[in-house]
């Protein structure tokens, strides 16, 4: 022990492999967490698509789907820790209905991680006349968050089983939340207390037979119920409420 503290440099030593060693475990149990996620269902993602006359485009950090030349846009967050091409029949039959849709590609499959992602793509869309963002799950609460600090650049919000931690309520934008009745992953306590954060005259709808994951196509998500309904049912659904949703105001 004596020697220890007399030699200031082995001191100095001992703690840079000890930080190392700290830093080269956490970055381990990252790794683990992010490596481990919901992979789109390429099989049903094609049948799909099969069934929708939609241009695509692929983007350096997404993809755009239908006419960038429509009057409406919307700007998608994907799910956490979910492949974002899940997400590629929801926005081909959003698109199909004559949105112009942007799906964006996260870090690690996380929106936390590029919370302002949907401001690179405004500016790459500027013909838009009216943008709409929205998201699944984790990626609808931050595509909130971000909504909170640019509430002037939209004209509404769209949440598929999430809800918003921001306080959106004096905001003066739209706002659509939709899940399903089977859904066994949302929260449906913080679901409820969090409303208050939208505006009062929000658009609330419940897909019956609906589940947490069906809202994009990666399989069963742990936690979630049974659905009563097809993959496919559920996103056709869920694009016409969004369809009748956005295009009340335009």
């Amino acid at each position: 022990m004596d020697s220890f503290k007399s030699n200031p440099k082995r001191k100095i030593i001992v703690i840079t492999v000890a930080v190392i060693a700290v830093i080269a475990i956490i970055f381990t149990v990252f790794a683990i967490y992010v490596g481990d996620y919901y992979h789109a269902d390429t099989d049903a993602i094609d049948a799909f698509a099969s069934t929708k006359d939609v241009e695509y485009k692929q983007l350096d950090s997404g993809m755009a789907f239908g006419n960038e030349n429509s009057k409406v846009g919307l700007i998608f967050y994907p799910g956490g820790k979910v492949e974002y091409t899940a997400y590629i029949p929801l926005m081909s039959a959003c698109a199909e209905d004559g949105i112009f849709c942007v799906l964006a590609e996260m870090p690690f499959n996380l929106a936390v991680f590029d919370v302002d992602a949907a401001e690179e793509i405004q500016k790459s869309y500027p013909e838009i006349d009216s943008w709409y963002i929205g998201g699944h799950s984790l990626g609808g609460s931050m595509a909130a968050s971000h909504l909170s600090k640019n509430a002037e650049s939209f004209d509404g919000l769209i949440l598929l089983a999430s809800y918003s931690t921001a306080n959106l309520s004096d905001s003066g934008i739209r706002a659509l939340s939709v899940f399903g009745s089977c859904d066994g992953v949302l929260n449906k306590e913080k679901y409820e207390e969090n409303k208050v954060n939208l505006p009062t005259d929000f658009t609330e709808k419940v897909i019956d037979g609906g589940s947490h994951a069906y809202f994009g196509m990666y399989g069963e998500q742990n936690g979630d119920g049974s659905p009563t309904i097809t993959n496919e049912e559920q996103i056709n659904i869920t694009s016409e409420i969004i369809y009748s949703f956005v295009f009340s105001d335009v």
